[in-house]
């Protein structure tokens, strides 16, 4: 992929808050990038982990228009209020609004190029803009310029009109994202300027509730309400009000302003949550203080780096906070897994889990800079476990999306055990994650009774046994730390599982049947999206996904040496692919993938190795040439925030390989200098003298101002505010 590099100069310009002196970390975030490409990231206007996203919806409904929004296309059918950012699947896009000069208009999601159809118009990207908290764009076709922000559960819109008897903003119920489809739908009129109801929706969650309370900044003249034309998908009881239509007589330059506020448990937590979070009709300090949300968690990590890698670098931090998202109302109120109301919870319950992604890097980030919720992000997955039987796999709005192989809830909970996290029950989840492992009909029945998952009972068998196996692990892991001698050698013994498809004769992880025959033919290259032994990869890049066994690895591989060749083969082997691949498999360096997940810890085995100058290499070449700062800055899915965290972590020079561990492998920092807020009023500090693209290689390691010879830094050295200083020089060294 060809990596546009473009600086944009203007904002970096204003690097001073003129508020209160303090540097504004939003000027180097530059929210489109990874809006063109399969980046699939959400672009609009929200706060840091805030539940509402509000920004435009397309008319394209397909893979890259995951987020509801991708560069090439510059149609709006609509703001809505729900977005997913860098999925490979389409839901949400909930409460869509869209302001219209025009009476004769047809209500319907319309055709791109046919104006005689849909509420559709052309936005003017020359004249876009997109920050942290805020979003604007004119609509061509009406001659409305569009403009939003918003605070942790509702959003104000400001629409400025052209002179006209026809103005109007209309309610959509009826459009969702890709295959979401509304299933119920409800629109109240409350007052002569406020209209409330919900939106019940069935796509990727299959039980999608949210509920709405919208108010104008004057009363409209009258209100109508139409069909959603007789939709198959929709019963015909509620087709009658799918669009609500509110008129308005508006002189030129005239600005409505919209409010909206979102609840997952009432139209009254709704209306709540919007009284408690936007209290008047002043849209520049809602702006504002969205802005300062922002600036407070960027601020979080304080970089000093050339312009190039501070745009990527709080670029890739900003997208690291869209979600996970909360999931309750101001009073603490959430809708369970179960659909039951939770009132009151003492803690902030969160959706929005993408875990077969994030439990590599945006969970291990989050432990670092944001603790104070990895507490209540736990919690709410234990909740959920109490509600749905097992924990989160990739859950959706209360839903659960049995997206992705394994049991990543469990790493991500043995995680937060394992590194001291004690807001929740500890020991209480160590039994979860173990009788989330028992689940059937995922594979893991098939494991229980063969010892490992065979290829010609189940597709995506390595996919899955593997993900087990590193789920087994994070328990063994997180039981050790609780004393549970036990548990611990039992899973240990479990994690192993993968090893019965390591093929000395390849040298491949390759399909093992039944009856412990190979799979034959055997072909590396081949890769078949969700249709052979392997999920959304080959044989290349599975081979290496036991993070949790590496010395075993090692061994397999004929030792250090042998490993480290077998790595410097994937690196060098042809791109090519046979088969049917999945659209996820992208980034190439040989046939490792940097665009998909299962690759993303492959670079720092080097390290693991013994080798840490091949890793220094390969992660400068990813962070050089695979981030950058055009729109299509990323190479692949942002997965709700992995990919960013990849890069974020590398910049500071390490990274988490392991399952449920407290280690992070060092690799090559590309900044310069960084301070990192941990919690409890402590900084980590991390330095790199003499950094440069030439002098990429780690001499030497001090801590705390002494000498340092080894290849990770522990999280409690991070956590009680150490002092990590590298010497960085042009030739390659090991310094431990």
């Amino acid at each position: 992929m060809k990596i546009t590099h473009l600086i944009l100069l203007t904002a970096a310009l204003s690097a001073v808050c003129a508020c209160n002196g303090k540097q504004d970390y939003t000027t180097d975030v530059d929210p489109l990038i990874g809006s063109g490409f399969h980046g699939h990231v959400f672009v609009g206007a929200n706060v840091p982990f805030g539940f509402v996203q509000a920004g435009p919806t397309s008319i394209t409904q397909r893979w890259d228009w995951c987020s509801g929004y991708h560069e090439s296309e510059c149609t709006v059918i609509g703001f809505s209020h729900t977005h997913l950012s860098g999925t490979g699947c389409g839901d949400l896009l909930d409460i869509t609004v869209m302001p219209v000069v025009g009476k004769d208009l047809t209500y319907a999601r319309g055709q791109h190029g046919d104006p005689s159809t849909g509420l559709w118009s052309y936005a003017d990207r020359t004249k876009e803009k997109a920050e942290p908290g805020y979003y604007s764009v004119p609509l061509t076709r009406y001659g409305i310029t569009a403009e939003m922000t918003t605070t942790e559960r509702s959003a104000i819109h400001r629409y400025t009109f052209p002179a006209s008897d026809e103005s109007a903003i209309v309610l959509d119920l009826k459009n969702g994202g890709n295959w979401d489809h509304t299933t119920e739908a409800h629109a109240e009129q409350v007052s002569d300027s406020a209209i409330r109801g919900w939106r019940y929706s069935k796509g990727w969650a299959k039980n999608q509730k949210i509920f709405y309370y919208i108010e104008f900044s004057r009363p409209f003249d009258s209100v109508e309400y139409f069909a959603a034309n007789n939709d198959p998908e929709v019963g015909s009881a509620i087709q009658e009000r799918m669009y609500s239509r509110f008129n308005f007589k508006t002189t030129e330059g005239e600005q409505l302003l919209v409010k909206v506020g979102l609840s997952p448990v009432s139209m009254e937590g709704a209306e709540m949550n919007l009284k408690a979070e936007i209290r008047g009709w002043d849209f520049d300090k809602v702006r504002s203080d969205a802005r300062k949300a922002w600036n407070k968690e960027l601020s979080k990590i304080s970089i000093e780096a050339d312009e190039t890698t501070k745009r990527i670098f709080y670029t890739a931090l900003y997208h690291t906070m869209i979600a996970p998202s909360l999931y309750n109302d101001v009073d603490g109120s959430y809708r369970g897994s179960d659909d039951k109301i939770y009132e009151k919870a003492d803690f902030d319950n969160y959706t929005t889990f993408s875990l077969w992604d994030t439990y590599r890097a945006e969970m291990p980030l989050l432990s670092i800079f944001q603790p104070e919720r990895i507490d209540d992000m736990t919690e709410a997955m234990i909740k959920i476990y109490e509600q749905q039987g097992f924990l989160p796999i990739w859950h959706l709005m209360g839903n659960e999306t049995y997206c992705m192989p394994g049991e990543a809830g469990v790493i991500a909970v043995g995680d937060a055990i394992v590194k001291g996290f004690s807001g929740f029950d500890r020991e209480y989840a160590l039994e979860a994650m173990k009788e989330s492992l028992k689940r059937v009909g995922v594979g893991n029945e098939l494991r229980i009774q063969y010892g490992y998952v065979p290829s010609d009972l189940t597709n995506t068998s390595i996919g899955k046994d593997m993900e087990f196996a590193i789920a087994d692990a994070a328990v063994a892991h997180a039981a050790e730390v609780l004393g549970k001698t036990d548990d611990a050698l039992h899973y240990t013994k479990n994690s192993q599982s993968y090893r019965i498809y390591m093929d000395k004769e390849t040298g491949f992880a390759r399909g093992r049947f039944a009856d412990s025959s190979w799979r034959t033919p055997f072909n590396p290259f081949e890769t078949i999206h969700q249709g052979n032994d392997y999920c959304e990869g080959n044989a290349w890049q599975y081979s290496f996904l036991a993070p949790q066994d590496v010395d075993w690895l090692i061994e397999f591989y004929g030792g250090k040496d042998g490993f480290v060749t077998a790595l410097d083969t994937l690196f060098n082997a042809s791109s090519h692919l046979d088969g049917a691949p999945s659209k996820d498999i992208s980034g190439m360096i040989g046939q490792y993938v940097h665009g998909n997940e299962p690759s993303h810890h492959i670079i720092y085995l080097y390290t693991m190795a013994g080798c840490p100058s091949k890793a220094a290499d390969r992660v400068r070449e990813v962070m050089t040439t695979l981030y950058g700062t055009g729109r299509d800055g990323l190479c692949g899915n942002e997965d709700v925030g992995q990919m960013s965290a990849w890069y974020v972590l590398s910049a500071l020079g390490f990274y988490q390989v392991e399952p449920a561990s407290t280690r992070f492998w060092f690799g090559s920092p590309i900044v310069d200098k960084a301070e990192i807020e941990v919690g409890g009023g402590k900084t980590f500090k991390v330095i790199a003298n003499n950094n440069s693209a030439d002098n990429k290689y780690i001499q030497s390691i001090k801590l705390n101002g002494k000498p340092y010879d080894l290849p990770f830094i522990d999280f409690a050295d991070i956590k009680a505010g150490a002092r990590l200083e590298f010497e960085m020089g042009p030739q390659p060294a090991v310094w431990y």
